[in-house]
């Protein structure tokens, strides 16, 4: 199982993102692609088994992976201020890979009907919901 992380500015969610998946599903194998730099190095710092930066990382990792995991903002063009790439955007839904998005209110952008919760609240979310797709996909 091949786990893509991608986040942007800091990659403060996508570094707890990195440390929950490891924690909870060590036998997977765990990339982050940062849209820079201290993205990617955080992320990295983390756990994740291997980091990359920019467009092109997203285009290919995308291409690579069954999951994909980020801020809903990954799949919109020139969201995270400016940092999502059309092409970023459109790799991560053109892609085949389950998509797992977690709702942030910011950048003008705002998920109608989504409470504001803690970030550790969303991350254990996606924890919930990546444990039963796999779990799913292994008794397929």
């Amino acid at each position: 199982m091949k786990i893509l992380i991608i986040d942007a500015q800091g990659g403060g969610m996508g570094r707890q993102l990195v440390m929950s998946v490891k924690k909870e599903f060590p036998q997977a194998k765990v990339g982050a692609v940062g849209t820079n730099c201290l993205a990617a190095s955080n992320m990295l710092k983390a756990g994740a088994d291997y980091a990359a930066t920019g467009e092109n990382a997203v285009v290919v990792g995308c291409r690579e992976s069954d999951i994909i995991i980020g801020p809903v903002g990954i799949a919109i063009a020139d969201s995270m201020h400016g940092e999502i790439t059309p092409a970023m955007a459109a790799a991560v839904g053109q892609s085949r890979a389950k998509k797992l998005l977690v709702p942030m209110n910011q950048c003008n952008n705002l998920i109608v009907g989504v409470k504001n919760t803690s970030v550790s609240y969303m991350i254990e979310a996606v924890i919930e919901q990546l444990d039963e797709y796999v779990t799913k996909e292994c008794r397929s």
